[in-house]
């Protein structure tokens, strides 16, 4: 049975969730302002990189994705549950891993979505252990990407792929498709 949101939404979301990520980033923030007298400097936060949460706003399942998607996935009937973050037998205790789902009926309906923070060993690690499971890897210029197979996948997007997790700089997401990406709003 197909796990994915009807075409219709699925359509509505991707395209919001594209508008989304076209936003401009923020203006760079000063790193230090001066303080009354002078003597010292007083460090502010730096800018937050286009495309994560403010630094305000704390990471949450409702967070982790785009406004208008969790809108419609909360239309929908649909809540969510936080669960642990794992890559294989790699636990990411910073990350967030979310369900998104009718809760109140059996159903295989649903989508998930994750987030952690990665640094250089660990994503090494998780990536080394994903080739050896027979993950197949891919590139572009900025991101890793391993999806798992397409012969073994219980869904995949309209380009083929299935569960998938994108490697970047200091961070990994996770989606049930590799379209669904697109949809989170950290890294």
């Amino acid at each position: 049975m197909n796990t994915r949101i009807p075409l219709a939404v699925g359509a509505l979301l991707l395209a919001a969730g594209l508008a989304a990520c076209s936003s401009p980033a923020p203006e760079p923030a000063p790193t230090t302002s001066p303080t009354a007298d002078a003597a010292e400097p007083v460090k502010t936060p730096a800018p937050q990189p286009s495309g994560t949460p403010e630094a305000a706003e704390e990471l949450t399942c409702a967070t982790l994705i785009s406004k208008t998607t969790t809108e419609a996935l909360t239309a929908q009937g649909w809540t969510t549950q936080e669960k642990d973050f794992w890559i294989s037998d790699i636990e990411l205790t910073d990350g967030l891993l979310c369900m998104w789902a009718d809760f109140s009926t059996a159903s295989d309906h649903g989508q998930t979505y994750g987030f952690s923070p990665l640094d250089e060993a660990t994503s090494e690690k998780a990536q080394q252990k994903l080739e050896s499971e027979g993950w197949i890897r891919s590139a572009d210029a900025s991101s890793v990407f391993y999806t798992e197979d397409p012969e073994h996948a219980i869904a995949t997007d309209e380009d083929g792929f299935g569960l998938t997790y994108e490697f970047g700089e200091g961070w990994v997401k996770f989606a049930d498709t590799k379209q669904g990406l697109i949809l989170i709003n950290a890294g």
